[in-house]
């Protein structure tokens, strides 16, 4: 049998071309434009897939939510109570793919673990990796700020919310943008801690801000959620 090596050769890329724009398809257990359940790397967590999501074959950002101490144990429905999971819950459709785990009961966030269920999202979610940003609040703001001092490689940028890290640590993150926000009101999770992590980080080279919300308690996820300009940060980030 003669082989047209000369088609071969012109034909062969124009299909890898081919295949490689073709939009994802939906893993079983999700559906794009809805808030689903799955399980990934012995972790259950909320995905939200952007409705467009099988119109493109572009790698999509992704958002990493992590729940307060409020929020443990085996109830996922309890991950919707704040925040962006809770946003979806009442009609946000996001232009990005949303993750909310749930840590165990008595448990705090886990850099490892989260570190671990990044990279198997990324191998089975159209994920860019230079896009990978975070949030939490409470409990999970402290979360963030662990996960980014202890793998500064993993995320674009971190948005805690009334939670604190560890002021000798931050010089490791300096590459990771942070827009943080707390309530000067706090009874809870003092301001000061968390005053002194966005000076440490700014004075180590870092780009840091922290919104403080005069009058305001613990519940400062309420107006940082509400930030008209904290989706579309987390958005413009990259990482460098």
């Amino acid at each position: 049998m003669t082989i047209n090596r000369r088609q071969l050769l012109w034909t062969t890329p124009a299909l890898l071309t081919a295949c490689a724009a073709l939009p994802p398809t939906v893993p079983d257990g999700l559906a794009a434009g809805e808030q689903r359940a799955w399980t990934l790397a012995g972790e259950r967590f909320w995905v939200w897939l952007p409705r467009e999501y099988t119109q493109t074959s572009a790698r999509w950002p992704l958002v990493v939510f992590l729940h307060g101490s409020g929020e443990r144990g085996t109830d996922l429905e309890k991950v919707k109570v704040h925040g962006p999971p809770m946003h979806v819950a009442r009609g946000a459709a996001y232009p990005f793919i949303l993750i909310s785990p749930q840590c165990d009961e008595g448990a705090r966030w886990d850099p490892q673990r989260l570190h671990k269920l990044l990279g198997a999202l990324q191998g089975r979610l159209p994920v860019d990796p230079q896009r990978c940003t975070g949030t939490g609040l409470s409990m999970g703001g402290y979360g963030m700020w662990q996960w980014a001092t202890t793998y500064p490689r993993d995320l674009a940028a971190i948005a805690p919310v009334c939670g604190f890290g560890d002021p000798a640590k931050v010089a490791a993150m300096r590459n990771v943008q942070v827009r943080a926000y707390h309530g000067d009101q706090d009874q809870v999770v003092p301001l000061a801690p968390h005053v002194a992590c966005v000076e440490a980080l700014r004075a180590a080279g870092g780009m840091a801000s922290l919104t403080i919300y005069p009058g305001v308690g613990h519940d400062s996820w309420t107006p940082a959620y509400q930030d008209p300009e904290l989706l579309p940060w987390l958005l413009a980030q990259r990482q460098t």
